[in-house]
């Protein structure tokens, strides 16, 4: 074989190369999120572009790409009048509309008009809403909810009495409130509007490998298990909810701290841990329903709300999980959307795939040990049993 017949050793691709295809490839994927990061002129059109602009995609060899706009200034190329590049970003328009519908919302007395407000965004009801949730994380109803719970904490935080408070945050009834915020609340609403006074509550934050974790404590048991990212914060939020509550730390409690990072950590272990739950009836069944959830496995709202003999209030199902105040112990975690979707979380949709991913990997050598223990649970249990026979038997 001669020489020439070798094929050639392939060439590296260098930066510009790699840069170009990566650029292409938002392009293609018409990909909004990548607006700031470059531009691209169309040769054949004479305008530069945004990667997310909505015109039909060019053919490649009529494509030039540039860093930046004024690079494509001076190629010549002028700006598309439809993404108008020189503009804000679809993003920022977007964060924008999002910014102003958060402040209708919040300046409406009673409840918001959305449709209004979709109409003052430029948008239909629809698409308002699937942009409200793209930018915020939340629906506009779930901005609402979290609207009024933090005007109600706060005005019970400042003395104010319940029924003020549930009527000045805008509940259209004191069951709404009770139902979807008291019992996150740790204390009970009379409590929280003294500031905590008469309450005997001891909390701690500790650090986990999800971030930290307060844990807070009443006589009768753990009241409240929090997860966060700041301790600080955790820990000035708690006070301010509780500031005249008599708090205070003991050995004792600081063994329940570390049970509850275990179990945070290790969220497959089945760990005793004394609870003070405070909800309504309804709650509180469908809290009890949640504990009887094996580690490792999961189940829809739907199933959830059929479990609990009331097929058709997977809505209610779904605002008691987002309820419960006691994370990990009460596993709300296991609970998840239609076709098993990873749904929100109180604490963070990361937490929440964390935990479930620890259960799903729990260490073969804690199933063995887990076994082990049955075993000699077993293994006891008969041994007293035969001996209890043995008793029987013995002739006086």
């Amino acid at each position: 074989m001669t020489p020439a017949a070798l094929s050639a050793p392939e060439r590296e691709p260098s930066k510009r190369e790699l840069w170009e295809r990566d650029c292409w490839a938002m392009i293609e994927r018409r990909q909004s999120d990548a607006d700031c990061a470059f531009v691209y002129g169309v040769v054949s059109t004479g305008v530069y572009c945004r990667p997310g602009c909505p015109s039909r995609v060019p053919r490649r060899e009529n494509v030039r790409l540039f860093a930046d706009r004024s690079e494509a200034r001076r190629a010549g190329f002028r700006p598309c009048l439809r993404c108008d590049p020189d503009g804000a970003s679809q993003a920022e328009r977007k964060a924008a509309l999002a910014a102003k519908a958060c402040a209708l919302i919040e300046k409406t007395e009673g409840r918001p008009d959305f449709d209004a407000i979709a109409r003052s965004c430029g948008m239909s009801r629809h698409h308002f809403h699937r942009m409200f949730k793209a930018v915020t994380g939340i629906t506009p109803g779930g901005y609402l909810a979290a609207l009024k719970k933090r005007r109600a904490i706060g005005s019970l935080g400042q003395g104010e009495s319940v029924t003020s408070a549930i009527a000045g945050a805008g509940y259209g009834s004191a069951s709404r409130f009770y139902e979807s915020v008291a019992p996150a609340l740790g204390a009970r609403p009379r409590a929280l509007s003294k500031g905590g006074a008469g309450e005997q509550i001891r909390f701690a934050v500790a650090p986990c490998d999800l971030g930290f974790v307060l844990v807070a404590m009443t006589k009768q048991g753990i009241c409240a298990i929090e997860l966060g990212g700041d301790a600080e914060a955790l820990a000035d939020d708690f006070r301010r909810r509780f500031a005249r509550a008599c708090l205070a730390e003991d050995a004792a409690f600081s063994q329940a701290v570390a049970n509850v990072v275990t179990l945070v950590e290790e969220p497959w272990r089945d760990i005793a841990l004394p609870l003070d739950v405070r909800g309504t009836v309804f709650q509180e069944k469908i809290w009890r329903l949640l504990r009887e959830i094996p580690a490792g496995e999961t189940m829809t709202y739907g199933e959830l709300a059929a479990r609990a003999g009331c097929p058709t209030a997977v809505r209610a199902v779904a605002r008691a999980c987002a309820s419960n105040a006691i994370a990990v112990a009460i596993p709300c975690h296991r609970v998840l959307g239609k076709g098993s979707a990873l749904t929100g979380y109180r604490w963070g949709v990361e937490r929440k795939d964390a935990l479930l991913k620890r259960e799903r990997n729990r260490p073969a050598l804690a199933e063995a040990t887990d076994l082990r223990d049955n075993n000699a649970l077993e293994e006891e249990a008969g041994s007293s049993q035969a001996q209890g026979n043995a008793e029987n038997l013995r002739l006086p």
